[in-house]
């Protein structure tokens, strides 16, 4: 099966848009880097090396834990619900677009962060 394209995309170029999507809303950067470490388990250092080298396959397979809350993310992105995506790294890239997507649309870091 062919790698979908995303999956070799350097994070580096789409983070940009992640926070550019955030702060148009009136959130910040902090926001957006909070939910990503959030959802990886990275902390902040090691966040900001991982962004700039690697791409989106390499970055999710280098986190240290997918959040166990994970699974608790539903709803449709792009078309698809991502709970019934079977693809495991294309659910963890559309888990985090959900994410900024609920950021973008105003909801509290508690609801984003399922606590």
């Amino acid at each position: 099966m062919e790698k979908t394209r995303i999956f070799k995309t350097s994070f580096a170029s789409v983070y940009p848009f992640y926070i550019q999507k955030a702060e148009k809303k009136g959130r910040t950067k902090a926001e957006v880097d909070t939910i990503i470490c959030w959802l990886t388990g990275y902390d902040q250092q090691v966040l900001q090396q991982h962004i700039k080298n690697y791409d989106f396959e390499t970055f999710f397979a280098q986190a240290p834990q997918i959040n166990q809350n994970a699974s608790k993310i539903t709803g449709v992105i792009c078309g698809n619900r991502v709970e019934e995506i079977e693809d495991k790294l294309m659910q963890k890239i559309r888990y985090l677009d959900k994410l900024i997507d609920e950021l973008a649309k105003g909801k509290s870091m508690e609801k984003i962060l399922r606590r």
